[in-house]
């Protein structure tokens, strides 16, 4: 294989030194687990959340929480062109008199990310107080602090909640929208209460302004997860999920036990909520390649070379000692079973949605959520850009 064609096939200037010429990496990457990416840079989907947690908003609070993974499941089959979008959340708050005036009591609790598990950890943190609510120079802040696309064809759009008026704090929205669609980000608004309300107090008005949609939720609904027949088997795949994950780095240990921990919060909720963070876990969009071995491959973030050169004290102890070949075998087998587990989560959760579908006809709907206001505006912006939900 000449340079030329290692160029046509990989991103990674790391794989394009490693794979030319080697033997066991050349075959690592015929198996479709540990495929690396191609040439073609994979459409975006950045959504910024800001969340208002002055005392008023537990409620809010705890229905992201309850939602991030029916949200994440809702966009796991859109496609732009035929290619599968990498999804990137950030999250930050606003509105809590305990960070810093300074900061406009604004504090981001993650970077645009893949990690999932650092969104819903930084969801599980949060608590309330205060609250001095400045929803401007919060979306300065997020226009400002974050690595947001550059291409006109991905999604960038930012959500605040909340429900004090918009029109507070040293920054005008206005200045701060006008900030924002410079960069081609749109903004939507979700007033927490009523239409009304949010109409008077400038939600509609700054997510008009923003080229973006205006809704209103009732904070204080619980979200109801509903329990279905396929939860247990579910819950014991993605005990076994867990299992192939591998650990590396520094920090790999650390998240590993993230991972976990989030678990255990959804599973505490409802095994219902489990299954939803389970499909998600199953799906393109849940990547760990920072700290996991086996999506470091396939992402390209790691290869041969890199992995031969990693210290000893950097893996899991399984990996300490192997060989070259045993190390690429022993990630090749946690590839594979991954796939087999994944492949199966999935196909519970598809019986799983219409046995769920089924019941939520036989309730009085509900009152629109967060979890609603998120789908319904990234569908809306999704079909201008010609994304399609298969």
């Amino acid at each position: 294989m000449n340079r030329n064609s290692v160029k046509r096939l990989f991103t990674c200037h790391r794989l394009q030194r490693s794979f030319i010429g080697m033997s066991i990496a050349a075959a690592i990457t015929l198996n479709a687990p540990l495929q690396a990416s191609q040439t073609i840079d994979p459409p975006k989907i950045q959504i910024a959340i800001l969340l208002d947690t002055s005392n008023s908003m537990d409620g809010l609070i705890d229905q992201t929480r309850n939602q991030l993974w029916q949200v994440v499941n809702e966009f796991s089959s859109v496609k732009q062109d035929g290619v599968t979008p990498i999804l990137e959340i950030a999250l930050f708050e606003y509105g809590n008199d305990s960070n810093p005036a300074s900061a406009g009591h604004v504090r981001q609790l993650s970077q645009f990310t893949r990690e999932l598990d650092a969104v819903s950890e930084g969801l599980f943190s949060l608590d309330t107080n205060g609250g001095s609510e400045f929803s401007g120079y919060a979306i300065k802040t997020a226009v400002d602090s974050l690595q947001w696309s550059r291409s006109e064809s991905d999604i960038k759009t930012i959500f605040i909640a909340g429900n004090e008026s918009f029109d507070q704090g040293p920054v005008s929205y206005r200045q701060a929208i006008e900030m924002a669609a410079s960069y081609g980000i749109s903004i939507n608004t979700i007033h927490a209460g009523t239409y009304q309300e949010g109409i008077d107090d400038a939600w509609k008005n700054a997510a008009l302004l923003a080229g973006g949609e205006y809704l209103s939720i009732d904070a204080n609904q619980q979200v109801v997860h509903i329990e279905a027949p396929q939860d247990e088997e579910i819950a014991a795949l993605n005990d076994q999920l867990n299992q192939t994950y591998i650990p590396y780095g520094n920090d790999g240990a650390v998240k590993l036990e993230r991972q976990l921990k989030q678990d255990a919060l959804s599973s505490d909720i409802s095994s219902g909520l489990l299954a939803k963070r389970a499909k998600s876990k199953s799906s393109s969009f849940y990547r760990n390649s920072t700290w996991d071995l086996v999506d470091a491959f396939k992402d390209g973030e790691v290869d041969q070379d890199a992995l031969t050169q990693l210290e000893e004290e950097s893996l899991p102890e399984p990996m300490q000692g192997l060989s070259a070949t045993e190390k690429l075998g022993y990630v090749q087998d946690k590839a594979d079973q991954r796939a087999r587990i994944q492949q199966r989560i999935s196909d519970l959760s598809l019986s799983r949605d219409v046995f769920v579908a089924e019941k939520k006809q036989e309730r009085v709907a509900a009152a629109p959520s967060i979890g609603d206001a998120l789908t319904e505006a990234v569908r809306k912006e999704a079909s201008r850009k010609n994304f399609i939900f298969e």
